[in-house]
Parts: C-alpha cells; sequence; structure tokens
C-alpha cells in the first residue's frame, strides 16, 4: 500500500487537458505502475511510457468494472467529460458521458469499495442569477448550460453517495484552466490557451469573447496542486466534499492581451464574439474560495503575470524546436 492508504489509482479522461499533466504528477508521486491512464482514444502517447493504460469508455459499466478489477483499483479521479462549448453543440452526449458516465463511476465504487473519488466541478455550475463577484460557496446554482447542469447534478450526486454509502467523494469547482502541454479542450475559457499559440506563432488573434469579459483562471500546475491537496486532505477537516470553490486570478482578454504584450510587443488581438460569450456572461468574475483555504490549506502559487511569462516561454521553446 501507498501512503494515504492508495495502491492502485485509476484516471479516466487521461488524455484531455488535466489528465494529460494530472496523471505524470501522480505517476511521480505514486510510481508509474500504480496509475493506470485511461480514455476513449490516444490522443496522449506519452501516457505509455512510464506506466498503464487502457481504453476505456466511461459510459460503458462493463469496461469499467473490468479495469478496476483488473488492476484493483481503490482511488478514482475522475475526469471524462464534455465542456461547455462541446455540450452546447451536442447536449445529448454531454449529459450521457457528465451524468451516465459519473454514476457508472460511482457505482462500481461503491460496488468494488473503492476508497475515494475526485470527481471535479466547474464554475459552468454558477448562472445568471448567482453573484458575480466574490461568488459565494453557498449559493444560487442555476446555470444555463448542459455542462453547467450536469456539473450541479453531479456535485449533488457525489454528495448523496457520500452521505448514503460512506463513499469519499471529493470535487472542486475548476475556473477556467491554462495549460502549456494540453490543447484546448472546447471550453469557453479556451481563449486564455489559444492566444498564447497564436501569439507565438502569429503575433495576432481573434478572440470569441469580449474584451472587457472577466473570468475566473488558473494555471495548471495550481490546479494539479489543488486536485492533489484536496485528495490528499484529512477527511475529518472536511465539512463539505464535491463543491468547493477554486480559485486564483481573475481577468479579462483585454488584460490578458496587455500583459502578453509585455513580452512580445507586437501582438495584436481583435474582437468578435460568438455563442460563448453569453454562456461566459453566466458565470462569475470573482469567487469566493475561503472554504477551500479553511478546510484543506488550499493556495495558488501563480498569479497573471508569472502564468504569462512561464507560458511564453515554455511555449516559445516548444516553437523554436519544431513542436508547436
Amino acid at each position: 500500500m501507498l501512503k494515504d492508504g492508495m495502491s492502485k489509482i485509476l484516471v479516466t479522461g487521461a488524455c484531455g487537458q488535466i489528465g494529460s499533466e494530472l496523471v505524470p504528477a501522480l505517476r511521480e508521486r505514486y510510481g508509474g505502475e500504480n496509475v493506470i491512464a485511461t480514455d476513449i482514444e490516444e490522443t496522449n502517447p506519452e501516457l505509455r511510457k512510464d506506466g498503464p493504460f487502457e481504453f476505456m469508455d466511461v459510459t460503458q459499466r462493463g469496461a469499467i468494472g473490468a479495469v478496476v478489477d483488473r488492476y484493483r483499483v481503490d482511488t478514482v479521479y475522475h475526469l471524462a467529460a464534455i465542456l461547455s462549448a462541446t455540450g452546447e453543440k451536442k447536449p445529448q452526449l454531454a449529459w450521457d458521458v457528465n451524468i451516465n458516465g459519473l454514476y457508472k463511476i460511482l457505482e462500481i465504487a461503491r460496488e468494488r469499495r473503492v476508497m475515494r473519488v475526485f470527481c471535479p466541478s466547474s464554475i459552468a455550475a454558477f448562472g445568471p442569477e448567482t453573484p458575480r463577484d466574490n461568488t459565494p460557496q453557498e449559493t444560487v446554482l442555476r446555470p444555463t448550460t448542459m455542462y453547467g447542469v450536469t456539473k450541479v447534478a453531479g456535485e449533488l450526486l457525489g454528495d448523496y453517495y457520500f452521505r448514503r454509502f460512506e463513499l469519499d467523494v471529493r470535487g472542486v469547482r475548476y475556473p477556467g484552466i491554462i495549460s502549456s502541454e494540453a490543447p484546448p479542450g472546447g471550453g469557453t475559457t479556451d481563449y486564455a490557451v489559444e492566444i498564447f499559440y497564436e501569439a507565438i506563432k502569429h503575433q495576432k488573434y481573434t478572440c470569441f469573447l469580449k474584451e472587457d469579459t472577466v473570468l475566473p483562471m488558473m494555471y495548471m500546475p495550481d490546479c494539479i496542486k489543488a486536485t492533489l491537496d484536496v485528495m490528499a486532505a484529512d477527511l475529518a477537516q472536511l465539512e463539505r466534499h464535491t463543491d468547493f470553490n477554486l480559485a486564483a486570478m481573475s481577468f479579462s482578454p483585454a488584460e490578458l492581451v496587455t500583459e502578453i504584450q509585455k513580452h512580445i510587443p507586437e501582438f495584436t488581438c481583435e474582437y468578435k464574439p460568438d455563442f460563448r460569450q453569453e454562456i461566459a456572461d453566466s458565470w462569475p468574475r470573482t469567487i469566493d474560495d475561503s472554504a477551500a483555504r479553511e478546510e484543506w490549506g488550499w493556495s495558488p502559487e501563480y498569479d497573471l503575470a508569472a502564468m504569462v511569462a512561464d507560458m511564453l516561454e515554455k511555449l516559445g521553446k516548444r516553437y523554436e524546436e519544431g513542436r508547436l
């Protein structure tokens, strides 16, 4: 057994934006052979190098059970999901993957006595009636997207399994996540990733949100840190479980452009809002994450300036090497 009682860890949606960086972090901490990466298709071959990889569809209960049994899994990081923008184009698929997939994961975990399940929520759980500034931990949850609906339902379902079956389900409400390693995955905050690629390659970008649209964001290293920290927290210290507000920084596209221009002065951006603007307008601008700070010691390490500098350094190096 490993520390925290974990012996075998299953990651669903491992080839996605967060999974692509969470899997290596878990393997570094717990050993490559102890972290099983799974996804419906292999879009990140790197995940095969340091540990097992299995093709797995989270809507297929038999497939989940077979992998859990084969590796004697006792901890699950359930990241497989259809994100906001893609979910509006394919709402039926979003429901099937995000809700039916989660239900099957929780049922298998209950039956096999899995020790702990991580299932993230999102700021998409909020809606137009939610206070947009310093959004409270306990507040109105009336989202207007299918993705948001599935996140609210997922929070409640995970909490039900904790209270009814004593299954240790944990989750955080991720803000927009910015990664230097994985490409955008169909989210409304993806402009904050795309913009770096275009700034480096073409010195110009067309943004699908208005220039003054402020949204909560987080750099991937902080996202991974938060995910590992909440899963390692002492259960006795947690008053809530599946819905921790999480924050690091909030900024608008114009503020991000200004920061990038400090490094690439010739960079320009124009704004052509599309259907994602309405989604963004239903989400908070800033988040109160005092519950996470108090209950499990959450504290981010990156602000806007530090994130931009690190993103440009990493992506710039890959561009020079012909890997971007």
